[in-house]
């Protein structure tokens, strides 16, 4: 069964702190303030269960996959299991409609996920950044702007707020990883990832 905690972080940013990814999810009925403290303690955490070797090229394989042996409706879809138990944060990042333009409004958001992956604690570690959407439209198209949606926030991440670009990459998940499975249109299921994929190896 999986499990989500959400949150309003002292860091001004709405976070999800989710068990499992791509199985049904319950919203959560409660809600109080994470620290940024807290929220790095979680993202550091968890890192020590990925598995060696993951990867943002193992991860967009794994969703071109799920897009083969899933067809038909979500309700009837098998979880996408290859992020689960991993330490990941829901980022509510506001676009322009059916673009990849992050509206101004969104950019202190992320430069308080900049301020977490800048924090010592998470130096030595990896990240994607997911994007994610709902099932309005054509399942292929939702894939490519989720990944363009990606695109520009570690495009954002690593020239304004000069995250190094090795540490940090984009995977779009499309529609194959719904936060509400019973309702694949909720808005809910639009909306970003930072997941911690384990430790960084210069060179590697």
């Amino acid at each position: 069964m999986s499990r989500s905690i959400r949150n309003t972080s002292s860091l001004s940013f709405a976070v999800a702190v989710v068990a499992l990814l791509g199985g049904a999810h319950s919203p959560a009925s409660a809600q109080t303030a994470l620290s940024g403290d807290q929220i790095v303690q979680t993202m550091g955490s968890a890192a020590r269960a990925a598995p060696p070797g993951l990867t943002a090229a193992l991860i967009r394989q794994a969703v071109q996959q799920h897009m083969i042996d899933n067809p038909g409706m979500p309700i009837t879809w098998k979880p996408l299991e290859l992020l689960n138990n991993l330490a990941q944060i829901d980022v509510q990042i506001q676009f322009a409609l059916n673009s990849a333009i992050i509206r101004p409004e969104s950019y202190s958001t992320i430069g308080s996920m900049a301020d977490a992956l800048h924090h010592p604690v998470l130096g030595g570690y990896k990240f994607v950044v997911t994007g994610n959407t709902d099932t309005t439209g054509n399942r292929k198209d939702n894939l490519a702007l989720s990944q363009a949606r990606a695109d520009a926030v570690v495009e954002a991440l690593t020239t304004t707020f000069s995250v190094d670009p090795a540490r940090v990459e984009a995977v779009g998940l499309g529609q194959e990883a719904l936060e509400d499975v019973k309702n694949p249109k909720n808005p809910i299921n639009r909306r970003v990832q930072l997941i911690n994929i384990g430790k960084y190896l210069p060179g590697k």
